[in-house]
């Protein structure tokens, strides 16, 4: 058993302090969690502290007795893919390619952290920060692109994020780039050694506050590049535009988010949760209002649909003209559905003249709104559009609203189903 060394087990309590529980050497934690000594060793852990929040289930059951009823422990699979990344960045600096990637947070709004998303390797690490190629990957392989991404982090006023000009004008240059870009992070303290143990959280890599970030060749995006020096065009006007030039969403929301479009005196850093809702949105919506709307409805009843890492996605389109629904159904044992014996469902809905008030089940509502509208917008037709998502026990973590958007367009590029009536 001398692979398994001491460490600490942070539980956080719902005020910030924390209580801590040492866990003996002599205790066997880890290979109680793992199928065998040999896995076990391999996972070296002596160097990371392992939180979980106060009454999780995971604390009970640290990925041994799967209590959630998933059939394998996301907890697990994100802690290996963290430790692998762990393992290569073991200094106060890496030399990497970003993708490239950046990350604006939203705790502490206007105040948050931002900055340049990093993995320690050189290479074409596109990949690792597209969403729009993940559709046909494993769980475990994106797990493994998200937590390679190191992110370094420092503090800004979103407001007035230049007052850090330091650090903003590198990471702008990132968000601008075509290509991934060779990049030289160094840290004020190592990347985090405290992991979540958390199966129900978004997996994410090690962060560490920024000293220095210098960065090889850039060679900028012209379409992006363009509307970051045009500060008399609102963002809105850029976000379809480039949309439009065939530039992917996830590149416009990465720039979105740092704040590189819209008139000069009115830009600012958009957290990057919010910046992807909000391209959804924008785009979406105008799209419906400008390609959709007053075109002819489809003739006949058309179902697309598509399986995928656990969900089920069912698309009916129904002639007649715009309207919109989204439901998800959560079986038991998932996520939003822990604890319960029955299906658990949720949507919102607009009409002909469109939404006036955020939607209630969230962000997927608008990403899966954009690949709805897009398909209508190339088929030069408007329908009725009933969209639902099932998820099933085989979906065992959240991935992020991409996961909507992603299937739903895949589910389009299939052959339909044709019905004269339902």
């Amino acid at each position: 058993m001398s692979f398994i060394n001491t460490f600490e087990m942070s539980v956080v309590r719902s005020r910030g302090k924390k209580f801590i529980k040492k866990v003996k050497k002599s205790l066997p934690w880890v290979e109680h969690i793992i199928n065998n000594v040999e896995t076990a060793g391999d996972l070296n852990i002596q160097d990371v502290k392992v939180k979980a929040h106060r009454g999780s289930i995971c604390l009970i059951c640290r990925g041994s007795r799967l209590l959630c009823g998933k059939p394998k422990c996301p907890a697990i699979i994100k802690l290996r893919s963290f430790l692998n990344v762990r393992k290569n960045v073991d200094s106060l600096s890496i030399l990497g390619s970003s993708p490239p990637g950046v990350f604006v947070g939203r705790i502490g709004y206007p105040y948050v952290y931002a900055g340049p998303l990093v993995p320690p390797i050189l290479g074409d690490t596109s990949l690792l920060d597209a969403p729009e190629r993940w559709i046909d990957k494993s769980l475990e392989k994106i797990i493994e692109f998200r937590t390679s991404l190191i992110r370094g982090r420092f503090r800004v006023n979103v407001k007035r994020p230049y007052k850090t000009r330091k650090f903003m004008e590198r990471t702008v240059e990132l968000a601008l780039s075509e290509r991934p870009v060779d990049t030289e992070v160094k840290f004020k303290k190592k990347p985090s050694e405290v992991f979540l143990f958390d199966g129900e959280v978004q997996p994410m890599g090690p962060s560490a506050p920024l000293r220095e970030i210098d960065l090889g060749n850039v060679k900028a995006d012209k379409r992006i590049e363009k509307a970051y020096f045009d500060v008399d065009l609102k963002a809105e006007d850029v976000t379809l535009e480039l949309y439009l030039n065939g530039v992917p969403v996830s590149r416009i929301q990465r720039a979105f988010s740092i704040g590189a479009f819209g008139i000069a005196k009115q830009r600012r850093l958009v957290p990057t949760r919010w910046s992807i809702t909000a391209v959804d949105s924008t785009i979406s919506r105008r799209l419906i209002e400008e390609k959709v709307k007053g075109k002819n409805s489809i003739n006949e009843y058309r179902v697309y649909d598509l399986q995928c890492l656990g969900n089920v996605f069912v698309i009916l389109l129904m002639p007649g003209s715009w309207s919109y629904e989204w439901i998800e159904a959560w079986h038991p044992g998932t996520l939003w559905n822990p604890s319960t014996s029955n299906i658990a469902m949720g949507g919102d809905w607009e009409g002909y003249k469109g939404r006036t008030t955020y939607a209630s089940i969230g962000g997927c509502y608008y990403a899966v709104r954009l690949a709805v509208a897009e398909f209508l917008a190339k088929e030069r037709r408007q329908a009725n559009v009933l969209a639902m998502r099932e998820i099933r026990p085989g979906f065992i973590t959240p991935l992020g609203v991409w996961i909507n958007r992603e299937s739903v367009r895949e589910a389009f590029k299939k052959d339909c189903k044709k019905f004269n009536d339902l």
